[in-house]
């Protein structure tokens, strides 16, 4: 069963939301009455994905947005009567997986919230190989630089030194880019 999260950033009542959500098989959460206090509900309540409802996103609903991405992302499905495309890519920009306009119909909760899960499992999946890419690369720069290091002071082919690098992998038990690390950080400690 998944554990839903609504801010209800309007003066209306969302009973009918509510219903629907539990209708179609999904905990609902303790109501958040404004996205101030969105960061908090998230940390607290752990939710699998966060349902705003909304005339217009507001600033501060949007800032509250992005900051929760960035502590505890999660799929965010917002509703909303406004259709200003500058507002909807500032919501996505927020953090926003789904952004629908006009209301809501219960039939169509479901699937929408499917497409979220989907669509933020997707990002998540995007983002993890991103940072698995650019880890990568910083390796790859200080292996270089920790070659260049050993070429330089011991007057080794490049091939030597990744030798070299590679050999003092095994003997330590360490990753080549760690073994880097320390040639570097004793190369900066005796210059």
């Amino acid at each position: 069963m998944l554990r839903v999260l609504l801010i209800n950033d309007t003066d209306k009542p969302i009973g009918e939301l509510c219903q629907a959500l539990t209708e179609s098989g999904y905990e609902v959460l303790p109501l958040v009455a404004t996205s101030r206090a969105l960061s908090e509900a998230v940390k607290l309540q752990k939710p699998d994905i966060v349902i705003v409802d909304t005339e217009s996103p507001s600033r501060d609903t949007l800032e509250q947005l992005a900051l929760m991405y960035d502590a505890a992302p999660r799929p965010v499905v917002m509703f909303s009567h406004d259709a200003d495309q500058h507002l909807i890519s500032a919501a996505v920009g927020a953090g926003v997986t789904t952004y629908v306009v006009d209301g809501l119909a219960p039939e169509r909760l479901a699937p929408i919230l499917t497409v979220a899960l989907a669509r933020f499992a997707a990002e998540s999946k995007l983002r993890q190989r991103l940072a698995s890419v650019e880890n990568e690369l910083a390796d790859r720069k200080v292996i270089d630089r920790a070659k260049g290091l050993l070429m330089d002071k011991r007057k080794m082919s490049e091939a030597e030194a990744y030798e070299t690098l590679r050999n003092q992998s095994m003997k330590q038990g360490l990753k080549i880019a760690e073994i880097a690390r320390q040639i570097i950080a004793m190369a900066d400690l005796l210059t």
